[in-house]
């Protein structure tokens, strides 16, 4: 089963919670176990599983991107000035795959799936939901 979630961002860099709208098509697909693949659409998005218990690793993570991958000195930022977008969404990754357990996603406690918006704000971005079961 496939679905394609869509969401909106409003900062430049951010990461956006999407762990519920993810449980929703694991849930829809009725598979009880298996896995889900996460895939960001586009070269400047990225997915990450990380700590959900308050915004401050979000943001640390954010802040740290921007420390390593400043923007503004790229050779491709002669093109459209997203040379640092480009590069942190390649070092992070398009896609995560979470294990379905019993019908749920395998997350522990702490754990969420998150967009990596790093060349909003987007009226739209679109994450692929590609649900195995693996019987």
């Amino acid at each position: 089963m496939r679905e394609i979630i869509s969401v909106t961002t409003d900062k430049r860099e951010t990461l956006v919670d999407i762990t519920e709208q993810v449980r929703r098509v694991v849930s829809a697909s009725g598979i009880a176990d298996g896995v889900v693949s996460v895939y960001a659409q586009g070269a400047t998005a990225a997915v990450m599983i990380q700590e959900n218990w308050d915004e401050s690793v979000q943001t640390d993570v954010v802040n740290f991107l921007r420390k390593i991958i400043p923007k503004g000195v790229w050779l491709h930022d002669r093109q459209d000035g997203n040379g640092d977008s480009h590069l942190k969404a390649g070092l992070v990754g398009p896609s995560e795959t979470v294990p379905i357990i019993d019908g749920a996603l395998g997350l522990s406690t702490w754990q969420n799936i998150f967009l990596c918006e790093f060349d909003g704000p987007r009226s739209e971005r679109h994450i692929v939901c590609t649900v195995i079961s693996d019987n």
